[in-house]
């Protein structure tokens, strides 16, 4: 019982944790102070839910236990005894409701919201806004966060520990800004958001393959920013990539939870109606581009062209390389080159994805990156090479710390002296 109620405090965090924090932050205007409060709430979650059982509403409890925190702090404070009476009103109904305490109440009152443009503001830079987001809305450990970004786990760590000190010496204001200062600050909460989306999307560790309220939360978030910035094609560019990309969920894991791969999925499961959704919101996105489009414009339209494709071998892989040529010349970077890499593969041959690939092993980040071994595995196998695409399976497999993807690709280390199949596209 024990094993299965930390199991359960552990699930409840991944969920609550980001929502307890933007909450805890509204009222205590420190994001710092309002991680340790959430910490202290789930430290108490730990001694008491194994004897006294899960409360039939976790997440509330952990606000009003985080809460109860929060004025005890207070009140070492002589300056906030009018916040002290405000909490402890709040607290007099015996049944909260984690929903009511963060909902979203117009497009500017969302505490998560503020809390994204609090972690990105510009007194950070731009890692420590991307990592310190990650972990305050993304619920993800300093490990999981480097791997994000393809650095040492305790640089992570020292970013995120001067991010919070500095938003808290500079006294940043827990609000959504306005006119320019909001454009300014644009682009590092899209880069955040869509790491968010990303993190739900396939969990870099673990033992499930998605954590889909990462996802939603991502989503949720994307679509309140395009009512702030209506005229911005970034801001639909990335909400439309999240849409369709979102509308694969239910065909991407099989009925245990494993992993099913692009090639194999049924897209009669594909979610039409999040398609539509996208679709739209690239259309407004490309209407609204004055000039070269941006990197979400691009992936969004990458995206669309999976989407359109009712099967895999109608995939337009030709157009699907150009547009990531045109990604590469608008964001350079060498997991886009990675991706470039499969296009090439399905448009011209795995020989052309092959030398590519190549070229990225000079990259120091991505020696230990575990989708080029696996990449490189799959174009290995289409040729032939089938005891070099082993090797490439179990380096791969031996480098991510997700359980699910682990499994899989030892699974397709041990087939490799089956007949080569079509490339396989997460």
């Amino acid at each position: 019982m024990t094993t299965d109620t930390h199991r359960a405090i552990e699930a409840v965090w991944r969920i609550e944790a980001p929502r307890l924090v933007a909450g805890l932050a509204r009222l205590v205007r420190d994001v710092g102070v309002a991680e340790e409060l959430a910490q202290d709430a789930l430290v108490a979650a730990l001694e008491q839910w194994p004897t006294q059982g899960v409360p039939r509403s976790p997440g509330g409890w952990l606000m009003t236990t985080a809460k109860r925190r929060a004025i005890d702090r207070i009140r070492r404070d002589e300056t906030f005894r009018r916040k002290v009476a405000e909490i402890g009103r709040e607290l007099e109904d015996s049944t909260p409701d984690i929903g009511a305490i963060v909902a979203e109440d117009d497009g500017i009152g969302d505490d998560l919201l503020r809390l994204v443009f609090v972690a990105c503001h510009p007194v950070l830079s731009t890692e420590a806004r991307a990592a310190l987001t990650l972990r305050l809305l993304g619920g993800l450990t300093t490990g999981e966060i480097a791997r994000a970004f393809l650095v040492p786990e305790a640089t992570v760590a020292q970013r995120i520990v001067r991010a919070k000190r500095t938003l808290a010496d500079a006294r940043v204001p827990f609000e959504v800004p306005q006119g320019d200062e909001l454009a300014a600050r644009l682009s590092s909460v899209l880069e955040v958001v869509y790491l968010i989306f990303n993190e739900g999307y396939s969990a870099t560790a673990g033992d499930d393959w998605m954590r889909p309220a990462l996802c939603e939360d991502a989503l949720r978030l994307g679509r309140v920013l395009a009512r702030l910035a209506p005229r911005e094609p970034e801001v639909h560019g990335l909400v439309a990539l999240m849409e369709i990309q979102a509308s694969r969920a239910a065909a991407r894991t099989g009925p245990a939870g494993e992993p099913i791969l692009l090639a194999d999925q049924d897209r009669a499961r594909w979610d039409r109606l999040l398609i539509r959704r996208g679709v739209a919101a690239l259309e407004r996105a490309e209407s609204l581009v004055d000039g070269e489009p941006g990197p979400y414009v691009l992936q969004a339209a990458i995206a669309a062209c999976h989407a359109r494709a009712r099967r895999f071998a109608d995939t337009d892989w030709e157009r699907i390389a150009g547009l990531y040529e045109q990604l590469a010349r608008a964001a350079p970077s060498p997991v886009v080159e990675l991706n470039r890499a499969v296009a090439l593969s399905m448009a011209f041959g795995p020989e052309a994805g092959l030398a590519l690939l190549d070229q990225l092993l000079a990259f120091p980040a991505m020696r230990n990156y575990h989708l080029l071994p696996g990449v490189r595995g799959d174009l290995l196998a289409r040729l032939g090479r089938h005891a070099e695409a082993r090797t490439e399976f179990e380096r791969a497999a031996s480098l991510t710390r997700n359980e699910r993807e682990r499994t899989l690709l030892r699974d397709r280390a041990a087939a490799c002296d089956q007949p080569p199949r079509t490339d396989r596209a997460r």
